[in-house]
C-alpha cells in the first residue's frame, strides 16, 4: 500500500510539473513595435511565454505606472521620460554582467545625458525627425532635401507652397529652426528661440498643414511633397507607395545642419517579478540578427552595430537607416526641458499658432 501511495505520489508531483504553467516575461510596450515572429524565437530560446500590454505614448505609460500599476517586468520608455522615470524610482538598475550583448551597441548611442552609464535603459530603436520627400517632384523643381531650407526658407518653399507639412509638435519644429539657424537645442538661449519662432513664422504661410498622423497617407498617395517627420513614418509611407506602385518614391534624408534623435529604449521596471527574464529578452534583442528585424519591420535606425549585415538589402547603405559615423555625429538627443523653459515654449507655440 506504502509503494502504491508513493508511485501515486511520483506521478502526480510529474504530472503537476508536466502541465503547469511557463515562465512568463510580461512586457509594457508600443503597439506593432515587436513582431510574432521575434517574439516565438524569443520563447523557444527561454522556454518562456511573453505577454504584451500596449500603450499609445509615454505619458500614458508613465501616468498607470505613476499610480501603481503592477503586473509588467520591463518597459519600452523613450529618452525623455526616462530621467522622470529614475527619479520616481520606477526604473531597476540593470545589471550589465547579464548583458553581454551590450558589447554590440555602437557606443555612439551609448550613455547620453538621459541615462549616463546606461544604468537603467539600454537603446532599442531609433527615429529621425527629418525630412520625407517626394523624390520625383524635388527632383524637377531642383530642391535639395538635404537641408532644413526645404522646409524654412521662403525662397525654396514658394516652389512647393500648399505641398509641405510639419509635425504639430512645438518641440519638434522649433528644434528644427534652430538647426537650421546653426544652433543647438540644448543649448540654446532665449534670443536664440526667439530667432527660430521668427524664421517659423515666416515659413508658417507656405505650409499646408500641422501634422502628426495624416502626413503618412498624404505623401504615400502624392498629395505632399515634402514634410518634417519621423524616418520610421516616411519608412511606412514608401513601402505604401511602393506596394500601391505609385509613379513616384517617397526618400527621407537627414539633413546637413543637424537632427533631432528620438530613441526608445529597453527597461526593467523595480516591480518586476521576473527581473531574470527581463535581462534576458534585452540581451536577446541585442544580438545583431534579433536586432536587424526591428529594422526590417519598421524602417528604424538601429543602434546595434553587428544587425546591418541582416538588414534587407535595399535598406543597407540608407542614409537614415544605416548611416554613417559622420552623420551620426550631427544627430542630438533633446534634453529634458526646465518646466520653466516648457512654459517658455508653450507660449512662443501658440503665438506661432494664432499667427498669419
Amino acid at each position: 500500500m506504502k509503494s502504491l501511495k508513493l508511485v501515486l505520489l511520483s506521478f502526480f508531483l510529474s504530472s503537476a510539473v508536466w502541465a503547469g504553467p511557463k515562465d512568463v516575461l510580461h512586457i509594457y510596450n508600443w503597439s506593432g513595435s515587436l513582431s510574432d515572429a521575434i517574439l516565438r524565437q524569443f520563447e523557444k530560446s527561454c522556454d518562456c511565454r511573453v505577454v504584451q500590454n500596449y500603450y499609445g505614448d509615454n505619458e500614458e505609460m508613465l501616468a498607470k505606472l505613476a499610480a501603481g500599476a503592477k503586473g509588467y517586468d520591463m518597459v519600452f520608455p523613450s529618452s525623455f521620460v526616462i530621467e522622470a522615470m529614475s527619479k520616481q524610482k520606477l526604473l531597476r538598475p540593470l545589471d550589465h554582467a547579464k548583458l553581454p550583448n551590450l558589447k554590440n551597441v555602437d557606443p555612439a548611442y551609448l550613455s547620453q545625458s538621459y541615462d549616463p552609464g546606461n544604468r537603467y535603459t539600454v537603446p532599442t530603436v531609433l527615429s529621425l525627425t527629418s525630412v520625407g520627400y517626394n523624390a520625383e517632384r524635388l527632383q524637377k523643381l531642383g530642391i535639395d532635401p538635404h537641408s532644413w531650407s526645404v522646409i524654412f526658407d521662403p525662397k525654396v518653399l514658394q516652389k512647393i507652397k500648399g505641398k509641405v507639412t510639419v509635425l504639430d509638435s512645438s518641440r519638434e519644429v522649433f528644434a528644427a529652426a534652430l538647426f537650421y539657424l546653426g544652433k543647438n537645442p540644448n543649448t540654446a538661449s532665449q534670443a536664440d528661440y526667439r530667432a527660430a519662432q521668427a524664421v517659423i513664422k515666416q515659413a508658417k504661410p507656405y505650409w499646408a498643414t500641422f501634422s502628426n498622423a495624416s502626413y503618412l497617407k498624404e505623401l504615400a498617395v502624392g498629395n505632399i511633397w515634402v514634410s518634417l517627420g519621423y524616418s520610421t513614418e516616411f519608412f511606412q509611407a514608401a513601402e505604401d507607395a511602393r506596394q500601391a506602385k505609385r509613379r513616384f518614391r517617397i526618400a527621407n534624408v537627414a539633413q546637413k545642419e543637424g537632427n533631432e534623435l528620438g530613441v526608445d529604449t529597453m527597461a526593467v521596471l523595480a516591480s518586476a517579478k521576473r527581473p531574470d527574464l527581463a535581462h534576458q529578452f534585452i540581451n536577446f534583442m541585442l544580438d545583431g540578427k534579433n536586432a536587424a528585424q526591428l529594422t526590417n519591420l519598421n524602417g528604424a535606425t538601429n543602434p546595434v552595430k553587428t544587425a546591418e549585415p541582416f538588414f534587407r538589402a535595399d535598406l543597407k547603405a540608407h542614409p537614415v537607416i544605416d548611416p554613417t559615423p559622420d552623420t551620426v555625429k550631427k544627430w542630438t538627443v533633446l534634453r529634458e526641458l526646465t518646466p520653466a523653459e516648457r512654459r517658455s515654449l508653450a507660449r512662443m507655440w501658440t503665438e506661432v499658432k494664432v499667427s498669419r
